[in-house]
């Protein structure tokens, strides 16, 4: 029980981190507000909601998402440059069963690695501007600045249904390290960098849970 807690937790908090197909995706980003629904065996299905925005050169990316249990949310603040995200805050907490925390890492914490919202960001971008047909790495800080290292490599495009809409998805198999047990597919929009269409999380061979997005909207300041 203990262990559905935190991972139910972590999935609240987004710990969910070719050739461009248009500039914005390789030099850019476009804001977004999008909600998910968040499938977790054994639990409620719960609302992840995320949204990207633009504040002068720099960008938030933030996720929140609650159930009878447990809430989370999740915030970085980082600048896109053409060699890579440079993350300049993040901040996260945390609520479940009447436990929780807060986290926070300084600028100061952030000149070597990004947080993991920024590396979410980085992930995505990478998915489109770099085929990993082995295996590429990508390092950040999770949400108490310790060093994490993910792998991923590319896999085969396709076409997702899902209740916001069709889409081409760009999808890379995500794992660490010291634990080969579990494994990720994210599944990206090819032209809206940060946005996840999907994640699919794998542990001893079966799947524990599954993101989908439900809702899509560009309008956003």
């Amino acid at each position: 029980m203990i262990a559905r807690y935190r991972l139910l937790s972590t999935l609240l908090l987004g710990a969910f981190l070719t050739l461009p197909l248009a500039a914005k995706a390789a030099t850019g980003a476009t804001p977004f507000a999008a909600s998910y629904r968040l499938e977790v065996r054994g639990w409620p299905n719960a609302t992840i909601d995320h949204r990207l925005t633009r504040d002068g050169a720099s960008w938030y990316s933030e996720m929140r998402g609650s159930i009878a249990v447990a809430r989370g949310r999740e915030r970085s603040r980082f600048l896109i440059q053409k060699n890579g995200v440079n993350a300049l805050q993040y901040a996260s907490g945390y609520s479940l069963l009447g436990f929780g925390g807060d986290y926070r890492l300084a600028p100061g914490d952030l000149t070597e690695l990004p947080d993991r919202q920024a590396a979410l960001f980085e992930l995505s971008r990478r998915a489109v501007s770099q085929r990993c047909e082995s295996t590429c790495e990508l390092r950040y800080l999770d949400h108490r600045g310790r060093e994490t290292r993910l792998e991923f490599r590319s896999l085969a495009r396709e076409t997702l249904r899902l209740p916001a809409g069709e889409f081409e998805a760009v999808r890379v198999e995500v794992t660490e390290p010291d634990s080969p047990e579990r494994r990720m597919e994210f599944s990206f929009h090819p032209e809206l960098p940060g946005l996840l269409l999907a994640v699919d999380y794998h542990r001893d061979g079966e799947q524990r849970s599954r993101l989908s997005l439900t809702s899509l909207n560009l309008d956003t300041p």
